[in-house]
């Protein structure tokens, strides 16, 4: 399979993909949860049948809440997110809630204050940046070696834009469900993406060290063989291992609670988005990179 060769196609795919990405981001807007800009959030089951989602907003506007919103979950479930809420708020809300189910079921309740939201979203922000640094500098480092053709830091930029691609891809995603779905950025979100910078990166440093053991024994004179090469020899170890942490994730969003489907389906998309990077973006990056440097 000549990948090398094939190259632009992936190249335009990817582009696609994160073209679109970006339209979702700048259309919709990332759709922040209470974890970054406050607020609170409180889940009830109906042990009734639930109130239409009209009746609850009218039920609570006694309450100075700001805006409210309600969302349907499962059977019998609501979600409502408010503003940040006091002790005393939270429970004069439940009594308003209590009015129509006396049984209803407190599932959980979470309040956060705006500094607090913005102290995590600087510090994921950070947690995100150093983990790129981090990994551009050890393969780098790695690769220090092999820096015929293409330089060793090249191999850890190259890593790095595949690695932006696996990020706005779930992104972007991310802004459709918040528009169309009612989903929002949380702290699971952003374990959500690290785990998808690890196993993304794992791939790709997987395909880079077939490329530096092919580079040493010399296979080929052509830099873009010893790629294709390299890549044809680690394609169905990288696949394989895919396959097996989809069947794990797709157990997760469909068998799992749906407090962490969202969590489920972006790691889903993130690691098919990273897959298809360390195969078909990264390695023929490098084959583009060492052309560009001969002319």
């Amino acid at each position: 399979m000549n990948i090398i060769a094939n190259r632009k196609i992936f190249f335009t795919i990817s582009g696609a993909l994160i073209g679109a990405s970006l339209l979702a981001v700048f259309v919709w807007g990332i759709p922040l949860g209470i974890d970054f800009k406050g607020g609170a959030l409180l889940e009830v089951e109906y042990t009734n049948e639930r109130p239409a989602v009209g009746e609850i907003e009218d039920s609570l506007q006694v309450l100075d809440l700001g805006g409210v919103r309600v969302q349907e979950t499962g059977d019998r479930g609501v979600i409502i997110r408010t503003r940040t809420l006091v002790e005393n708020e939270h429970g004069e809300l439940l009594s308003i809630l209590k009015e129509s189910d006396q049984n209803l079921i407190e599932k959980r309740f979470t309040s956060i204050g705006p500094v607090l939201g913005e102290e995590l979203r600087s510090r994921a922000t950070i947690a995100l940046l150093l983990t790129s640094l981090v990994i551009i500098l050890f393969i780098a480092y790695v690769f220090r070696h092999v820096s015929h053709p293409v330089k060793s830091w090249k191999y850890g930029v190259v890593a790095i834009i595949a690695l932006l691609h696996d990020v706005l891809i779930p992104t972007g995603m991310m802004a459709v469900l918040g528009k169309f779905q009612g989903a929002e950025v949380d702290a699971l979100f952003v374990t959500a993406l690290l785990a998808i910078l690890g196993l993304s990166v794992n791939d790709t440093i997987v395909v880079f060290d077939r490329v530096r053991e092919n580079l040493t024994n010399k296979i080929s004179k052509d830099f873009a063989e010893t790629v294709n090469t390299s890549l044809n020899q680690t394609i169905a170890r990288s696949i394989n291992t895919s396959l097996t942490t989809l069947l794990v994730l797709g157990t997760l969003f469909f068998m799992g609670p749906e407090s962490t489907q969202t969590f489920a389906l972006i790691l889903i998309v993130g690691l098919i988005a990273g897959t298809y990077s360390s195969i078909f973006l990264a390695s023929p990056l490098l084959v583009t990179l060492e052309k560009r440097q001969k002319k």
